[in-house]
């Protein structure tokens, strides 16, 4: 499995932990060269943004990936945390639906993701070929 690949598995993983919802993972390569990844998911609250956040940063520093920075996480309607290749954007409903990342960076035919999802709950999409 390739390092970014193992990284998106594990983030996924992290937000699935604390209830993140409709979580997305978008390829977009073609698009930058900035980064590889970016991972969208939807959070109820803003304790559950920051703890969220929190969540995806430890766990993946546990694994030894490195946590470049995180913005958001004095009002958390909407946190950032950059894992270099992979970003990871956790927002509130409302602020997911007006800046819509999904249409911006993502393709117009979306994949679902190949994670197993736990009983009673929807799996992660993927857009764009991971």
């Amino acid at each position: 499995m390739r390092r970014i690949d193992r990284m998106v598995k594990a983030t996924v993983a992290a937000l699935e932990d604390i209830k993140a919802r409709d979580i997305v993972v978008l390829d977009v390569t073609p698009m930058t060269s900035l980064f590889d990844r970016m991972i969208v998911a939807t959070a109820d609250s803003a304790r559950q943004t920051k703890a969220l956040a929190h969540n995806v940063q430890e766990n993946l520093k546990a694994l030894g990936y490195r946590t470049y920075g995180s913005e958001g996480e004095q009002t958390g309607e909407w946190v950032l945390v950059d894992l270099g290749d992979l970003l990871v954007h956790i927002m509130q409903p409302a602020v997911r639906q007006y800046y819509n990342l999904e249409e911006l960076w993502g393709p117009s035919q979306p994949r679902r993701a190949a994670t197993t999802p736990r009983k009673a709950e929807k799996p992660a999409k993927v857009r764009a070929g991971a």
